[in-house]
C-alpha cells in the first residue's frame, strides 16, 4: 500500500486511507471538500492551516499496511 508524504494530493489521501476525512477534520482542516483539493498536497493544507506536518502525517499513515 502506498504511504501518505508531505507531496501527496489531498485527493489522493483519500484512496490511500479512507479514515483520511475524519483524520483531516480532527486537525481543522475541510480540504476532502474543496476543490483545490485535487492540486493541493498534504504539505500545502498544512501551511495553509497551521497544523503540525509531521503529527498529520503520522496520523493519515497510522494503520496502513507497507
Amino acid at each position: 500500500m502506498a504511504k501518505i508524504t508531505k507531496d501527496t494530493l489531498i485527493a489522493d489521501c483519500l484512496q490511500i486511507n479512507p479514515n483520511a476525512p475524519e483524520i483531516l477534520l480532527s486537525a481543522g482542516m475541510h480540504c476532502f471538500g474543496c476543490a483545490l483539493a485535487h492540486g493541493e498536497t498534504v504539505e500545502q493544507a498544512v501551511a495553509v492551516h497551521g497544523e503540525d506536518l509531521d503529527s498529520l502525517l503520522a496520523k493519515l499513515n497510522e494503520g496502513l499496511e507497507d
